[in-house]
């Protein structure tokens, strides 16, 4: 399987945004983290699963997640 990377604008607390390339991560979860500058930027599956998306790893894309309600 292959890497997939999405982009993103990520804002400051002073309102300055920039545009980030993020690589995915669908097999665990990861913190926030501020890095070295160029580190790899990752968006994690927690990240996608709060802002209501999943991975799909044969397109290699981002994808509204089907979401249940009990």
């Amino acid at each position: 399987m292959g890497l997939t990377y999405v982009e993103g604008v990520v804002t400051g607390p002073t309102g300055t945004s920039r545009a980030v390339r993020f690589m995915v991560d669908s097999d665990g979860h990861t913190p926030v983290i501020l890095g070295e500058p160029g580190d790899e930027a990752l968006l994690g599956v927690v990240t996608l699963e709060i802002l209501g998306f999943v991975l799909n790893p044969f397109s290699r894309t981002i994808q509204p997640a089907r979401l249940l309600l009990a």
